[in-house]
């Protein structure tokens, strides 16, 4: 296996590992927080650096309902980025971003789009 493989593969494990404690703390804090309720995690991603862990969130609605929600959601990132430092194992935390998912909204126009297809169809 080449070197740059091997480093691929490390990477979407690291990737995985922190989406999957940051969901586990994301749950957490919207119990605590009935602001994020609309809110939902929908991705994350690590800069190939490995400095930067990019939060994807989805609202219902939309980039304006996000954009209200948001600086809720920052006051909790230095006790994410804690709790993510104390679980993963690693000598670096990355820094973390959060971020509106834009897929979301565009996968969810083409599935309106394409149950109105059919329904023409079946007209």
């Amino acid at each position: 296996m080449s070197r740059s493989r091997v480093s691929e593969i490390k990477h979407a494990q690291k990737e995985s590992n922190l989406s999957h404690k940051i969901a586990q703390f994301f749950l957490q804090i919207k119990q605590d927080e009935p602001k994020l309720e609309g809110l939902s995690l929908s991705r994350v991603s690590l800069s190939p650096d490995k400095g930067t862990c990019t939060i994807f969130f989805y609202c219902a609605g939309g980039l304006k309902e996000y954009e209200l929600i948001r600086p809720t959601l920052v006051l909790y990132k230095h006790s994410m980025r804690k709790a993510l430092a104390e679980s993963i194992p690693g000598r670096y935390t990355p820094n973390l971003k959060f971020s509106y998912d834009p897929h979301r909204e565009k996968q969810r126009r083409v599935d309106e789009l394409l149950d109105k297809l059919k329904k023409e169809g079946n007209e």
